[in-house]
């Protein structure tokens, strides 16, 4: 596995999303340039040679994207893609990265789930509106100023949050955090997710900084039964909020 530089990334946020992409390919070159695509659309980004590494991330990270190579020697992109739909309780999104070009592939891969399907090689242009055309079928950049969550108003404008009409002190780490949380209710966040999202990092903070941030959200917000939204630690992965039924 490796982490893409996000040095681009950086200097270029040109994507309306930010998110965490996998890719998985035997080619280098393949590996490399669709890497580049994604750090300088503002993305953050794993990559993977080996099938057997893409399904255990897939079980032990969150992404929001899975660019996937159908004919990785060990593991089929294909075999994964049905995998991940069978066993993932939220899967990301997948795009197949093929040398095929037959119709009928294509309509098998799309069955299995996969939104795309992108033959190589191809364009660095294609490729980047491929990932945001797939992206914009998953996610929506906030469209109105506030989010109501139960007793939870979220002003995306002000970025603020007010509890039963009261304004909650927040740094603006801890209003990112909560935002990421309450935008993913239900979904298991992977520390690594939660540390691309909110610090730009990837794994290589103290576990601590993100524990103690977990622990001030809880206890700023009431994250309480009672009052409707609860956030669970995911034992081994990261954490997870509930929304609850009497909400």
């Amino acid at each position: 596995m490796i982490h893409v530089s996000q040095a681009a990334a950086e200097r270029s946020p040109n994507s309306e999303f930010k998110m965490r992409l996998a890719i998985a390919d035997t080619d280098p070159e393949v590996l490399h340039q669709i890497g580049m695509v994604a750090v300088e659309s503002g993305h953050d980004c794993l990559t993977f040679s080996d099938g057997r590494e893409m399904i255990t991330a897939l079980s032990r990270e969150t992404f929001d994207m899975v660019l996937l190579d159908w004919d990785l020697p060990d593991v089929s992109g294909l075999e994964i893609l049905q995998r991940a739909q069978e066993k993932l309780e939220n899967p990301p999104t997948f795009i197949l990265l093929t040398n095929r070009g037959d119709k009928g592939d294509v309509e098998q891969g799309l069955e299995a789930g996969a939104s795309d399907y992108i033959v190589k090689p191809e364009s660095s242009e294609i490729i980047r509106a491929r990932i945001d055309a797939a992206a914009r079928t998953r996610f929506r950049a906030p469209s109105k100023r506030f989010d109501d969550f139960g007793p939870y108003r979220i002003d995306h404008l002000e970025k603020s949050i007010c509890f039963r009409g009261e304004p909650v002190k927040l740094t603006a780490k801890e209003f990112r955090l909560a935002v990421l949380f309450f935008e993913n209710i239900n979904r298991p966040l992977s520390r690594g997710y939660i540390f691309s999202q909110v610090w730009n990092a990837a794994n290589d903070l103290e576990t601590r900084t993100l524990d103690m941030h977990m622990s001030r959200v809880r206890a700023k917000l009431a994250l309480r039964p009672e009052n409707g939204f609860v956030i669970q630690t995911v034992f081994g992965f990261g954490y997870r909020m509930d929304a609850l039924q009497d909400n």
